[in-house]
């Protein structure tokens, strides 16, 4: 008979085969579980309780289903038996162990079988093709087994790593919400592995921007979503090597950080991280895949004006009415002098490294300032108006 490529190599073996195996089973069984030890050190362990019993039963199932195969086109695994290696993968991500430890224990079960098989039939009365479709089939059927078991791992694996996630997602609203006084919060970060720190910060992430965001975070970052953003709860104690490492992992992402807080006040940051998002604080760098995130402990004042922007809007009308009659260029140019003369109280020098040009052109500019401000500059509650309307951002 012509094998085609879809017949399964059993189909082609003859059904004495099965016969004269089937009678010394419980002695292969026997074999495999005694030389699995040796031959897969991981599994150095008595061959009893729970894990012994597993063992036997997946070497008792696999070795009566290939018997059953000879001469048939049965698919190499039943549903049972399936469910069976799949449990066996599933098992090994429960126990720490890498998925290759139990290929490896497949490929010895399949090497002792043909040992078995060669002492028990007499291999050189076989025709050739028949010999070959002996070693495919042994083959294809651990490819099978390997298969259900690699399917059950990654299936146990993808399981628990939602379970994380919703367990960590848990914590972030339980931190939110201030869940402190009964020590809920304490026994949620345990139970993930979570060491709670002294002091936070809670960044929102808008959506567009939070591909990768957890590998880029690392563990120690609990990542929830909430509404159209994504809400980081972050351990900072303020040193500068961990606001660097997070500021690389934020860039580019639209973030807003809000202030350090115990973590027993998470809810606090966050309410000025989502305050200063919803009035449009932003990074000076608007653009491009480099943007920073946004600190909102750099930009409080920014914040309080931007609370009630019409009075702000009323009030930068009022003051900046001396820019009115100043080409677009040149009263941009001119606030963002004035706005720097301000914040350094009409140092040159670091006004001039601020703006990029040299100490005679702030001279300049601030000549024109006064020129077009008068007196105003000299008094003190102007001074500080003029600086919450610039720093608001108007021009």
């Amino acid at each position: 008979m012509a094998q085609t490529t879809s017949d399964p190599p059993w189909l082609y073996l003859p059904t004495e085969v099965s016969q004269q195996i089937r009678p010394v089973v419980a002695e292969i069984v026997e074999a495999i579980i005694a030389g699995i030890p040796l031959d897969v050190p991981v599994y150095a362990m008595p061959m009893e309780g729970r894990f012994g019993q597993g063992v036997r039963r997946g070497v008792q199932i696999a070795l009566n289903r290939f018997l059953d195969l000879p001469g048939t086109r049965l698919p190499a695994l039943s549903d049972d038996g399936k469910w069976v290696y799949e449990g066996l993968g599933r098992g090994e991500v429960r126990s720490g162990r890498s998925l290759e430890s139990l290929l490896a224990a497949y490929r010895y079960g399949a090497r002792v079988t043909f040992r078995a098989i060669s002492r028990t039939v007499d291999v050189s009365q076989m025709a050739p093709d028949v010999l070959l479709a002996l070693g495919e089939s042994l083959f294809a059927y651990i490819d099978e087994l390997s298969a259900a078991s690699a399917q059950g791992y990654a299936h146990e694996q993808s399981e628990r790593a939602g379970e994380q996630q919703r367990l960590r997602g848990g914590l972030v609203e339980m931190l939110l919400r201030g869940d402190s006084s009964d020590g809920a919060v304490s026994r949620a970060a345990a139970a993930i592995g979570w060491t709670l720190p002294d002091t936070i910060v809670v960044a929102v992430v808008p959506f567009p921007r939070v591909d990768g965001l957890r590998a880029a975070l690392g563990a120690e970052a609990l990542v929830s979503e909430r509404g159209t953003d994504v809400v980081v709860v972050l351990p900072f104690a303020g040193r500068p090597a961990q606001r660097s490492a997070i500021e690389r992992a934020l860039s580019g992402r639209r973030a807003i950080i809000g202030s350090t807080r115990p973590w027993q006040e998470a809810s606090e940051s966050l309410q000025l991280a989502a305050s200063a998002a919803g009035r449009g604080l932003s990074s000076p760098v608007e653009s491009g895949p480099g943007a920073p995130p946004v600190w909102v402990d750099e930009h409080l004042a920014e914040l309080v004006v931007r609370a009630e922007p019409l009075a702000t809007d009323d009030l930068a009308r009022k003051l900046l009415t001396p820019f009115d009659s100043l080409r677009p260029a040149v009263r941009e140019r001119l606030a963002e002098t004035l706005l720097s003369w301000l914040r350094h109280q009409g140092a040159r020098a670091p006004i001039a490294e601020e703006l990029f040009v040299h100490p005679q052109t702030v001279g300049y500019r601030v000549g024109q300032l006064r020129d077009l401000f008068g007196a105003a500059l000299d008094d003190p509650e102007t001074r500080f108006e003029l600086e919450l309307v610039l720093r608001a951002g108007h021009r």
